[in-house]
């Protein structure tokens, strides 16, 4: 009777420990798991973590905890073992991270496991040369100028077997948009393959689907004069049927932007293109030569590679800004003289008399 007692009372105490050692193992756990932090941090507090390939998992629950981000290495350790349980073929993936400390434990690891790293966001507008996007990535310490610049006299036919034969340059097929690259995954060359693919994706198949008078390379250079010429969306059109009428007819296209590429300069309305300008001859000049210049001068955006594919007849031969982004068209020479001068004299008037409105 005495030794059941005993076993009795053994099997209790036995039982009451290790519902204690549970218990606490729970209570530690559940202490572990929880962010270091109980308030949620601004974006700006964000803790950046490198994470270079090939760490291994116990490396990273140590610059985890040594950053502040994670409670426990151990606790980390036993939350990996159970994910590479689970997810045999997985694993924790090199890169950038930015993490808070009011991320719980849990987060914080699916987020490294699944590869969620810091991207950089870049944006290029519609209408810039090449010139124009090396100075604002490198502007923002992506890449330097020289790189980006010397990257897009790279033509990757292998990659990109659709572009044009013979290109000096990507000039025109940078397609415009926002984009975002993982920090470690920044080149000039990572950028140009997105921005190639982007057109890749946009703007070859409008061209493709749809027959055009034009073959790729003069259709892109027609778009980006049309993208430096026009300001109104309505006037894209318009600007557009003029130049192909100019190029049906044998006349010269007569178009400012494509001189100020050849010059690399830009006119104002204060500070025009001069005539000793004009008559400077480049491969670009078109007041000088006939036809399109030998590539585009910007990358055209998707309403001027539209607007240029099939345009439209026009009875207009001429154009000229108004400088409010608006432009006067004239079917004739003497309309377009009478045109031009109005707008000089508007422009001498409201530089002698700024009230003038």
């Amino acid at each position: 009777m005495k030794l059941k007692l005993f076993r009795r009372i053994l099997y209790l105490a036995t039982l009451a420990f290790f519902a204690g050692i549970a218990w606490q193992s729970w209570a530690w756990w559940s202490w572990a798991k929880e962010p270091v932090q109980a308030e949620a941090t601004e974006p700006d507090e964000l803790v950046q973590i490198q994470i270079p390939s090939g760490t291994s998992a116990q490396q990273i629950g140590q610059d985890l905890e040594a950053a502040g981000l994670i409670r426990s290495t151990t606790a980390w350790k036993l939350l990996t073992r159970w994910k590479l349980w689970r997810e045999a073929e997985g694993g924790f993936q090199a890169g950038t991270y930015a993490v808070s400390p009011s991320q719980p434990l849990a987060e914080i690891a699916e987020q490294i496991w699944s590869g969620d790293v810091v991207e950089l966001s870049f944006t290029i507008p519609e209408g810039w040369n090449r010139g124009q996007m090396a100075a604002s990535l490198a502007s923002q310490g992506l890449v330097s100028a020289d790189e980006f610049l010397a990257a897009t006299e790279q033509i990757p036919y292998d990659r990109y077997p659709w572009l044009p034969q013979a290109l000096p340059h990507l000039e025109g097929f940078l397609y415009p948009d926002t984009y975002q690259l993982p920090s470690e995954a920044i080149s000039a060359e990572a950028i140009i393959d997105m921005m190639l693919t982007r057109f890749e994706q946009v703007a070859l198949p409008l061209y493709q689907q749809q027959r055009s008078r034009y073959d790729l390379v003069d259709w892109v250079t027609l778009a980006s004069i049309v993208e430096k010429e026009a300001v109104i969306a309505d006037e894209r059109s318009t600007i557009a049927s003029v130049f192909a009428r100019r190029l049906e007819e044998g006349m010269t296209l007569g178009a400012d932007p494509t001189v100020e590429y050849g010059l690399g300069v830009t006119q104002t309305p204060e500070n025009p293109l001069t005539l000793a300008q004009v008559n400077t001859p480049n491969d670009y000049n078109t007041y000088l030569n006939p036809g399109l210049p030998p590539t585009p001068i910007a990358s055209p955006g998707l309403a001027s590679l539209e607007a240029s594919l099939n345009p439209p007849y026009t009875d207009y031969l001429y154009f000229v800004a108004r400088y409010d982004g608006t432009h006067v068209f004239s079917s004739t020479l003497a309309e377009h003289e009478i045109a031009q001068a109005r707008i000089r004299d508007g422009i001498d008037a409201q530089q002698e008399n700024p009230e003038i409105n």
